[in-house]
């Protein structure tokens, strides 16, 4: 039958008479405490990162390998995917002893890639991205007469992601409004809202993207299939340029919505998920939780019964690095900002006053001009309108202030470059303090600096352990040396001077 005409009934015997069980487990419907108490709703995450290999893609590759002829399978099997789909490739390959050839990008993470090894599939890895690698796929099984098994545009592949959805229907017996998916190239939500919507018509299917990569959002506004010029990598795991022709039909029809989640947001839910349930999910495996949360806040939703399709866990360990870094911004919890202050001793304390009981969670400043010193500072909010109304407060008492919280270069670049060299920075001593990491910690340590000398550089970041640490550059001229040999000594905190540190010296020295 020609995928074209498959209808919904016809799709929902082939979900039923899946195979997949073979291979994938029936994962948990867990309820979420922190995200139904954040949105007010009843939330339950659907744990798809607990299958054999981390990801829902083996339903799909397994359900449509089993389907071929045994002389199709001794001929062996391809495909391009950016590790996911690769990985329940290969595992369908082991179980059903075929011989498989994956395809990658060379984007794709190692943990990943060695996955992929482990499960015997032969691998090559080609081109910049999941395209590339696509084309490559597709041109090397016809020399090699191997069957290319689709990561999202067959029907076979969609009726095997379509089983999360009867999962996810047999488990939630009570009421359930909305199921959040994330969308790549469209094969899980197809499947899923096929189900989901012949069983529990009521039911909405919401697809999440990423803001960077929202090729089925797109789409279904311009009224066909939209290419995408350029996507984003966090998500890799959803990275495609150009949904299938037989997902976005389903899409068209079964889909009711698609919500667009930015980066920082993304890596807010992956902390969200960890806190929630100690699960560690990839990007493309925290879309869902994020665009539930953020889909409720805009509908003013409460007291609803919703599921996020937690979809994979494949994971560089290295990435957590960034994740960790933009995921305050990403939940709402901290704002960033430059601010312009007098270049004064004492200025620093005055502006923390200024600032309020608030915990500043970063601070960064280089002596530049003599008469003003402009701080990259980052503030622990509860809400965008709480960041608007430090804002309002700071212009009001005089300083210049600029709100860079979504100003990506600030964040990407420009916080980690805030020093070098300066000419103005006379007698200055380097010096690293350690100070207990607790509410007013910052403020505290100004305050026991006082006014006597100026500072020339500051660097501080809080980064969540128990302990804060900032680099600090303060004008010593001759004549207070002794003062501040005393005062150094009074220190209660770890601290160490660092003015001939040769790093310093190269990259930061006056």
């Amino acid at each position: 039958m020609n995928s074209t005409t498959l209808r919904a009934e016809d799709y929902l015997r082939r979900i039923r008479s899946s195979s997949v069980y073979n291979v994938a487990h029936k994962t948990p419907l867990e309820h979420a405490p922190l995200l139904s108490k954040l949105t007010g709703n009843d939330v339950w995450l659907k744990r798809e990162d607990e299958q054999p290999v981390f990801s829902f893609k083996l339903r799909g590759a397994y359900n449509m390998m089993s389907r071929l002829s045994s002389e199709a399978l001794s001929r062996g099997v391809i495909t391009a995917s950016a590790g996911n789909h690769a990985q329940g490739v290969g595992l369908a390959a082991k179980m059903l002893k075929a011989h498989a050839v994956i395809v990658v990008p060379c984007t794709t993470p190692q943990i990943k890639i060695e996955a992929i090894l482990a499960l015997g599939a032969e691998l090559i890895v080609f081109g910049d991205g999941y395209d590339e690698a696509f084309e490559h796929a597709r041109t090397l099984g016809a020399q090699r007469g191997l069957t290319f098994v689709h990561p999202y545009d067959h029907p076979d592949v969609i009726a095997g992601q379509g089983t999360i959805g009867l999962e996810i229907v047999e488990q939630r017996k009570g009421a359930l409004d909305a199921v959040f998916v994330p969308v790549g190239g469209g094969g899980l939500i197809s499947g899923i809202a096929l189900a989901v919507k012949e069983l529990r018509p009521g039911t909405k299917v919401i697809g999440v993207e990423a803001e960077d990569c929202d090729a089925m959002n797109r789409s279904l506004q311009a009224g066909h299939r939209v290419q995408l010029d350029r996507i984003g990598m966090l998500a890799d795991g959803c990275a495609v340029r150009i949904v299938g022709e037989e997902t976005f039909r389903i899409a068209r029809e079964w889909v009711d919505e698609i919500v667009t989640v930015s980066n920082d947001e993304i890596c807010g839910a992956v902390k969200e998920v960890f806190e929630d349930c100690r699960a560690v999910v990839e990007p493309a495996g925290a879309l869902s939780y994020a665009g539930l949360k953020s889909w409720a806040a805009k509908e003013n939703a409460e007291n609803l019964s919703l599921v996020a399709v937690l979809s994979g866990a494949n994971l560089n360990f290295e990435r957590l690095r960034y994740i960790a870094e933009r995921a305050e911004v990403g939940e709402g919890h901290e704002g960033i900002l430059a601010i312009e202050i007098p270049e004064r001793p004492g200025s620093f304390r005055e502006l923390c006053a200024d600032m309020g009981a608030r915990n500043l969670t970063e601070f960064n400043y280089r002596m530049g001009d003599s008469r003003a010193a402009t701080v990259f500072a980052g503030v622990q909010i509860r809400s965008a309108r709480e960041l608007d109304e430090l804002v309002a407060v700071l212009r009001a008492k005089g300083y210049r202030t600029f709100d860079l919280t979504a100003d990506e270069v600030a964040k990407t670049h420009v916080r980690h470059m805030v020093g070098g060299r300066s000419p103005d920075a006379e007698h200055e001593r380097l010096l690293h303090f350690d100070f207990p990491e607790r509410a007013g910690a910052l403020s505290t340590f100004l305050d026991r600096l006082g006014t006597r000398w100026n500072i020339s550089l500051f660097h501080y970041r809080n980064h969540g352990s128990d302990v804060g640490r900032a680099l600090v550059g303060i004008q010593v001229p001759p004549e207070s040396k002794a003062d501040f040999e005393r005062f150094l000594a009074s220190v209660e905190y770890g601290w160490s001077d660092e003015t001939s540190n040769p790093a310093i010296r190269m990259f930061l020295g006056g």
